[in-house]
């Protein structure tokens, strides 16, 4: 059972937010109003997960049905009666947590690099999505926040986390097209923002 184990929610809220600030380290105070929103997700979707599992609360009392607290609150398992469903969603939703947290990674490796070097990165992943590490941080927060764990906050949480994040990216984009000018509105033009273009390769190939 997960419910009432305060401790370890602290502990996940507390790791998570390092790894977030480690890899999408904000650079001035507009960026850290914009994480804050982040980390406040962070924290209640732990405290949740492993505190007290509002969502199925207020769910059973919205419709009034007598719900049993199985295998910690899972939503899946509350839904499906089985534990097997919450073992599933868990396995699905950490392969794309993993897939996420590539993405951060390895957009965060190029772009350390890129600005040690003063230069504009297009290769690698920056050859397929201009921002793979929002991309990446999306991809995170679905897996675990919609198909791991879903619950009424992450859910809602969710578009704007990725509407602030989009914003975010447009002023980035900006900065660098003053940086970098042309060279960046080219670049701007070849690759799409956030999510790859799959069907222009797969022509490619065909042609």
């Amino acid at each position: 059972m997960h419910i009432g184990m305060w401790g370890i929610a602290v502990l996940m809220a507390v790791i998570v937010a390092w790894l977030l600030y480690r890899y999408l380290a904000p650079d001035n105070w507009k960026e850290w109003s914009r994480v804050g929103v982040l980390q406040a997700f962070v924290i209640a979707f732990y405290a949740e997960m492993y505190g007290f599992p509002l969502t199925i609360y207020f769910l059973a009392r919205f419709f009034g049905v007598d719900l049993e607290w199985t295998d910690g609150g899972n939503l899946w398992a509350q839904v499906f009666g089985t534990q097997i469903a919450h073992i599933v969603a868990m396995l699905a939703g950490y392969a794309i947590v993993f897939a996420g947290a590539s993405l951060v990674v390895e957009g965060w490796r190029r772009i350390h690099a890129a600005r040690r070097e003063g230069t504009l990165v297009t290769s690698g992943i920056y050859s397929k999505i201009r921002h793979p590490q929002y991309t990446g941080l999306f991809v995170i927060l679905f897996g675990e926040g919609i198909v791991h764990w879903p619950t009424i906050l992450s859910v809602a949480a969710l578009p704007i986390i990725v509407g602030i994040y989009a914003l975010l990216a447009r002023n980035e984009e900006r900065d660098m097209q003053r940086e970098f000018g042309d060279e960046y509105r080219n670049y701007a033009l070849r690759v799409p923002m956030f999510i790859p273009r799959f069907g222009e390769r797969t022509r490619m190939k065909a042609s």
